[in-house]
């Protein structure tokens, strides 16, 4: 396995980012994958390793490079709820800063980047993320229908997207919800604006869990919904 920390070109600036792929053969399909709001850190690079061991080049953006390198952030080792309100006060901002016009113009860099890798083969490639960017990876796909192949977000605000992003998806979908933050009545609405868009998708909330389930590295944190997330990813990737 090999990894790389890589500076990406922006119409706004740097953006640092983090690769990893494997060290024979290839060249390997893409994956572009969106860290959730904690940004870049051990678990996210750990995940990225992960999912390169499959055969992937994975791509691991700073969506808040405009604040910063990576860290972005200070954070704990382990992020528990006395932690979070600083971080949050901190956080919040970043996220109402990250405009969609911002997010658009950083996912043509992000996919320039990627499909020009040497390592990166021909072909559409695959976006996925987590918490807001889960958010961040439907804005992606859904403005680079004929580019992204296979979507999947997890413990995310994908209808924050809106019925327009939604039903110009034509990748491949996994939505895979904590239990927290999404109704059976709201899960509802969002797979039947998905059903209308005729968008080929699975759409489910991973039963107890809380929001960020796939993070180690926090209190919500969930061993069995992480292995399900990889079970639903990996053969979303596979087909795509």
């Amino acid at each position: 396995m090999l990894t790389r920390t890589l500076q990406i070109s922006t119409a706004d600036g740097e953006a640092d980012a983090f690769a990893a792929f494997p060290g024979e053969g290839g060249p390997h399909p893409g994956v572009l994958m969106y860290p959730d709001g904690f940004g870049i850190r051990p678990v996210l690079r750990d995940m990225a390793r992960e999912l390169a061991g499959h055969g992937y080049y994975v791509l691991v953006p700073n969506p808040f490079y405009r604040n910063g390198p990576t860290p972005v952030l200070d954070l704990p080792e382990h992020i528990g709820e006395e932690a979070r309100p600083a971080i949050f006060a901190k956080l919040m901002p970043m996220i109402e800063a990250h405009t969609t016009e911002r997010v658009l113009r950083d996912a043509d860099a992000y996919l320039r980047f990627l499909t020009t890798q040497p390592e990166v083969g021909a072909g559409p490639v695959a976006v996925t993320g987590y918490c807001i960017g889960g958010l961040l990876a439907t804005r992606t796909a859904a403005a680079h229908p004929g580019q992204v192949a296979a979507l999947a977000a997890f413990h995310a605000p994908v209808g924050a997207a809106g019925p327009d992003d939604l039903q110009r998806l034509t990748a491949r979908v996994h939505f895979g919800h904590a239990e927290s933050d999404l109704t059976p009545a709201a899960l509802g609405e969002l797979n039947q604006t998905l059903d209308a868009a005729g968008v080929g998708y699975t759409s489910e909330i991973y039963p107890g869990t809380v929001h960020g389930f796939t993070m180690s590295d926090t209190d919500a944190f969930d061993p069995a919904a992480l292995r399900l997330h990889w079970d639903r990813l990996l053969p979303l990737l596979a087909g795509a």
